[in-house]
């Protein structure tokens, strides 16, 4: 191993803050490993909580593993070495267990990369005895894991409060026999998926068959924590190595109440949960042990119904608060003047539709009127930039929607420099512009992407239109990452080979032409509504809703 990751590694653990203590001797060694960089997985509370809850089973000694910074997969390649955990630096094809936490779909592109340092044959077709078991979860693998499902031994389809204690006491147990009956005992488990017990058949860009083999279900059912005020979600390590290092993060609740018919995260985490009041001030009251500043985590963090009082609560215990954006028709007056008070130069919204008729469409239920009455309510608190997110590319989205959008941004704009000039001060509004996604379990599953010289051709417009505006700027997603990131989510297996072959030539351009050359079919086409989709197995969902609320929409 280079001496070099040796003393960093040393270095990463040694600025960290937390209580966390890797057991020593535990009778199964588990590497949790996340397929990005360490900055980016430490900022991930998911992440941190299964490595809490990992580390707090009897028998487990769980260590955590990253995708390389550039200098370092230089210093692998050279000296040849394999990938090391962490915490002791152990060879990662040495543990018992390799558990990856996938939140995004951009990090397939990784798994086969940290397989090959790792020295463990990615298809677990290809694995032996000695080889560790892979399992995944994570978000990205609730939505769709059949892309990267060929890699792994076992999928957690679901939160991991629930799944975790039964899945451990399994690997714990001395009455398995081999992988395979660990396998066959493990697809009995609520939310457990074992990709191998399925034979799938495809034709052209659809799957026209799926049979379970070996007694596994036909179904398996998304977990979700009933009682989330039991597991207590905050952060567990603290280190100056993030993107979040000013902040200790607290979750509030998970899912969203509203049902955007983009948005994933309201489908996959419903029901809509909010943590108690007083489980979150006993979280406050231990975040303030660390950090002066809180990060409240949650997809409809102004949807909280205590949020004024929470917000006071830590005001008033000497903390202030930082939060990623606020709902439009949710703002808490209380929760603006902390955040004034907390430093907070810039507040986010997103109006999502750039006009009416696309936020109908959504199902954002949110007028014009709404939106600048929310701006004015921020600039009244004295909060003059702004940052506005908007989609573009939605289904039936045409040019009178966008020249909607740059109107809506011209009547905000005039409202931040009327009161920028009053105040003598400058204000802005950012502009964040990302491609729609057609994401699984959300009522525009069906619906294709739009073509990529389409897109090109909206940012091009709204950039020159941007140009004309003064304390305006345009910061836009690039629509050929947005179109990877579409083909990764409505895959199938047969996207495996894409994977590895684009880490073996270190070019996903000429990896698709070999492997996927109908791949903008994929990404773009509309399916038919009797189609079977390649994550029609995952339970949990109601596809009746789904279907009712695309008909309503664009059916």
């Amino acid at each position: 191993m280079s001496w070099k990751i040796v003393e960093k590694y040393r270095a990463l653990l040694a600025a960290e803050e937390g209580e966390i203590a890797t057991r020593r001797g535990g009778t199964l060694s588990v590497c949790l490993l996340y397929p990005n960089r360490y900055r980016i997985a430490m900022s991930n509370l998911g992440f941190q909580t299964v490595y809490a809850q990992l580390n707090g089973i009897p028998g487990i000694q769980c260590e955590r593993a990253f995708l390389p910074d550039p200098e370092d997969f230089r210093e692998y390649e050279k000296s040849g070495s394999r990938l090391v955990s962490l915490e002791t630096q152990r060879p990662l094809c040495d543990f018992d267990v390799i558990a990856f936490s996938v939140s995004f779909e951009s990090d397939y592109l990784h798994i086969p990369q940290l397989f090959r340092l790792s020295g463990i044959p990615p298809y677990a077709g290809d694995r032996g005895a000695a080889d560790p078991l892979v399992l995944a979860g994570g978000a990205a693998l609730f939505l769709n894991p059949e892309p990267v499902a060929a890699f792994m031994d076992i999928v957690c389809l679901g939160e991991s409060e629930p799944m975790l204690p039964a899945l451990a006491n399994l690997l714990l147990s001395d009455e398995v026999a081999s992988r395979h009956d660990l396998l066959t005992k493990a697809m009995h488990l609520p939310g457990i998926y074992v990709p191998a017990f399925y034979e799938i058949h495809y034709e052209g860009p659809s799957v026209v068959s799926r049979r379970p083999l070996h007694g596994a279900p036909a179904v398996v059912t998304r977990q979700v924590a009933t009682e989330l005020d039991r597991h207590p979600t905050g952060s567990v390590i603290l280190t100056p190595d993030t993107e979040f290092s000013d902040l200790y993060l607290i979750e509030l609740s998970r899912g969203c109440p509203r049902g955007c018919r983009f948005c994933a995260a309201g489908f996959i985490y419903e029901p809509y949960r909010q943590r108690s009041l007083t489980a979150v001030e006993a979280q406050v009251a231990e975040g303030l042990r660390h950090r002066v500043k809180l990060g409240l985590v949650g997809a409809a963090v102004s949807d909280y119904r205590e949020i004024g009082a929470l917000c006071r609560h830590i005001r008033e215990a000497g903390g202030t608060i930082s939060v990623s954006s606020l709902r439009i028709d949710g703002l808490d007056d209380e929760m603006i003047r902390v955040l004034r008070e907390s430093g907070h130069k810039t507040v986010a919204l997103a109006p999502e539709g750039g006009s009416q008729r696309m936020r109908d469409l959504i199902r954002k239920n949110i007028s014009e009127e709404q939106i600048l009455a929310a701006c004015d309510r921020l600039i009244g608190h004295d909060i003059l930039n702004l940052k506005l997110y908007f989609i573009i590319g939605l289904p039936t989205e045409t040019a009178d929607d966008l020249e909607e959008m740059t109107g809506l941004v011209s009547r905000i704009r005039e409202r931040v420099v009327e009161a920028a000039r009053k105040n003598k001060r400058l204000g802005e509004v950012l502009l964040s512009v990302n491609p729609f996604i057609p994401k699984p379990f959300t009522p525009f599953q069906w619906c294709g992407m739009e073509a990529l010289k389409s897109l090109e051709k909206k940012l091009a417009y709204l950039q020159k239109a941007v140009r004309r505006m003064a304390n305006v700027r345009l910061q836009a997603e690039s629509p050929r990452d947005a179109w990877l990131q579409a083909l990764l989510s409505r895959g199938d297996r047969r996207l495996a080979a894409f994977l590895v072959r684009a880490d073996e030539l270190g070019s996903v351009k000429q990896s698709l032409r070999e492997t996927v050359p109908e791949a903008d079919l994929l990404v773009t086409r509309t399916i038919p509504l009797s189609e079977t989709l390649p994550w029609d197995f995952i339970g949990g969902a109601n596809r009746e809703r789904l279907l009712a609320e695309y008909r309503k929409s664009v059916g």
